[in-house]
């Protein structure tokens, strides 16, 4: 789960100056103006159905690669830490390629299989509280000599072990608690647990997966803060202050002469230049020997050639496999604990599906496929453990905001994004390479990327009545609590034994990890205290009404190869709560759900003859 905001009436990326640059060919794909295209989405330059030329979609892939790549590489880099690798680069690259592999995965499940909308997955930062949590135990603790550089030999069995014990043990409790999520996917659980979980559960639950980071966050940024500030200031500039600045691009076709077209690179690419600067910079400060030498120094770990012999000893090609750390372990602390991110994950992710169904000028997800897409989530976050991320797979909040940026919906180049995960997994160079990026780069970055995301939680509050001193309360208590308890908890343990060994470690890792205090506190009192559906948010939030079974809802949410409706159509089937089935409703109508939202123009204005969606 990475959240991001994105204003959705930025102009295109790429156009003329006299609008958008039109990459279909007569030959390929499906044209712009076909009538058969809905109203919704005419302001797309290709709709979810859509299929652009072979080199556009990979293209358009690869940019969706680059806009997920800031939460993918941080993962595994904010876990290293808790892992006992902080002084092992090459092992971090390695994690780094296995998430770009599983994501790929998992994307192309959820494409074919799941939601079928344009999502990416990918690392979620849900799942980072309670495993730190986990990993915080006394029993997984670091040995002080893990933490001293100079008494690290990465290549020995003492330390290999040592590692591979604590990643195991994350892994066992991820692939048991994505079953729980399979469940509740495919069972058709999830609807009915949204009428309980409104905007004030969601927005310290989510608020909560980043504010507990702000310590590992300020301690990477004040390795270096000159370099982490530069980090900062070029994020900032690149995305607030520059985003409708086009810069001049040639574009050639087949049938006009190169022209100059403009591309908003600095909306499209913010974290990913600066990162590069940044990273440019640290390596002149390190070949002028401007940086400390000494290790013990401050600002030694922003030198490039700490990690210098990681590139060179990583393997051109690297293909992770299920186990490649040895067989999963498992404790009940640990499962409870990541079930915890597993709730968080999920109630985003349905958000997540209908912002995309909006913005692709698609229905909204008829309840079949909200919960196949959960379903296959779940079987995502399986396919994470056994491959031994340390993480599970969500979807994309900053790729969905993307598709509102590009005007691109289509389903295949997200398809295209997937196979470019795959193949940058397959690459050891590649993951080699993100994992030399100096500590104050990465920290300047998380400072930014966890501010935002506590922000992206506080703005679910937009749907309650904050004048109401019912919600302030809920809403204050809810979310200091989930600050200040884990924090006794993690200095008093031990005024919490019970004597049973497995008990005392389950109230831990559930008491340490904010983001299950604040939701928990969040969702009981919402559900307990008086307060009317339109004060607490839920009229707008929660009350969705069935989407129509039509057969333009079919075309988009339904299986490949018609299976539910041509093929796989008997009456058992068709009664399993994730299996398509046309019910009421004519050809091309579409259903309608709660909130109302209607296609606006760059300006603002309703668009004409455009029919209003609710969600």
């Amino acid at each position: 789960m990475n959240s991001a905001t994105t204003s959705f009436e930025c102009p295109d990326p790429l156009q003329r100056g006299d609008g958008v640059v039109n990459f279909h060919d007569d030959s390929q794909g499906r044209k712009k103006n076909d009538p058969s295209r809905s109203p919704s989405s005419s302001h797309l330059v290709y709709g979810i159905l859509d299929i652009p030329p072979w080199y556009l979609s990979i293209f358009l892939g690869i940019q969706h690669f680059l806009t997920a790549l800031g939460g993918l590489v941080a993962v595994p880099l904010i876990l290293a830490k808790g892992l006992c690798l902080q002084h092992d680069p090459l092992t971090q690259s390695y994690l780094i390629s296995t998430i770009f592999f599983v994501s790929g995965i998992c994307t192309l499940l959820q494409v074919f299989l799941g939601i079928r909308l344009p999502i990416l997955q990918g690392g979620t930062f849900a799942f980072l509280a309670p495993s730190l949590s986990m990993l915080s135990l006394p029993t997984w603790k670091c040995p002080e000599w893990t933490l001293n550089a100079s008494q690290v030999n990465t290549s020995s069995p003492e330390f290999t072990q040592e590692w591979q014990k604590r990643i195991r043990e994350l892994q066992g409790a991820i692939m048991v608690a994505s079953c729980v999520q399979m469940l509740v996917g495919f069972s058709g659980l999830i609807g009915y647990l949204m009428r309980f979980i409104g905007p004030l559960t969601i927005a310290p639950t989510i608020s909560l997966v980043a504010l507990p980071l702000f310590d590992s966050a300020g301690n990477d940024a004040g390795i270096h803060w000159g370099v982490s500030a530069t980090t900062i200031f070029l994020i900032v500039l690149f995305s607030e202050y520059l985003r409708n600045i086009a810069v001049p691009v040639p574009v050639c076709g087949r049938r006009k002469k190169c022209r100059t077209s403009k591309f908003y690179l600095f909306q499209v690419f913010p974290v990913l230049l600066a990162l590069c600067i940044s990273w440019l910079l640290c390596f002149v400060l390190t070949v002028t020997n401007t940086l400390p030498s000494a290790p013990t120094a401050y600002g030694y770990l922003a030198r490039t050639d700490t990690k210098g012999d990681v590139l060179s000893q990583a393997p051109w090609f690297r293909f992770p496999y299920p186990g490649q750390w040895g067989l999963p372990t498992v404790s009940l602390a640990g499962v409870f604990g990541i079930i915890a991110g597993v709730i968080s994950s999920m109630v985003e992710s349905v958000g997540d599906y209908y912002a995309c169904a909006r913005l692709v000028g698609a229905p909204p997800p008829p309840k079949h496929a909200i919960n196949r897409g959960i379903g296959i989530e779940g079987l995502g976050c399986l396919v994470a453990g056994a491959w031994g991320t340390g993480n599970g797979t969500t979807s994309y909040s900053e790729n969905v905001g993307a598709l509102g940026i590009t005007r691109v919906g289509s389903r295949m180049v997200i398809v295209a994004a997937g196979c470019v995960l795959l193949l940058m997994g397959v690459f050891g160079k590649i993951g080699a390479a993100f994992a030399t990026i100096p500590t104050p780069v990465m920290g300047g970055m998380f400072l930014v990327m966890f501010g935002v995301i506590s922000a992206v939680g506080i703005s679910n509050l937009q749907y309650v009545d904050m004048n109401s001193s019912r919600n302030l309360f809920v809403f204050g208590f809810s979310i200091y609590c989930g600050l200040a308890i884990p924090s006794w908890v993690n200095k008093n343990p031990e005024r919490l034994q019970t004597g049973i060994l497995q008990l005392d470690q389950v109230i831990q890792v559930l008491l340490t990890t904010g983001m299950f205090v604040g939701g928990f506190l969040g969702f009981f009192l919402d559900n307990t205290i008086p307060g009317s559906l339109e004060e607490r948010g839920l009229l707008a939030w929660n009350q969705v009404q069935e989407s129509e079974e039509t057969t333009k809802v079919l075309e988009i949410y339904g299986l490949p190869c018609g299976i539910g409706t041509r093929s796989c159509a008997s009456s058992c089937a068709r009664r399993l709560p994730f299996w398509p089935r046309m019910e009421r409703g004519g050809p091309g109508v579409v259903g309608v759900s709660q909130l109302t939202l209607c296609s606006q123009n760059s300006s603002g204005e309703r668009l004409h003859g455009a029919p209003e969606t609710r969600m």
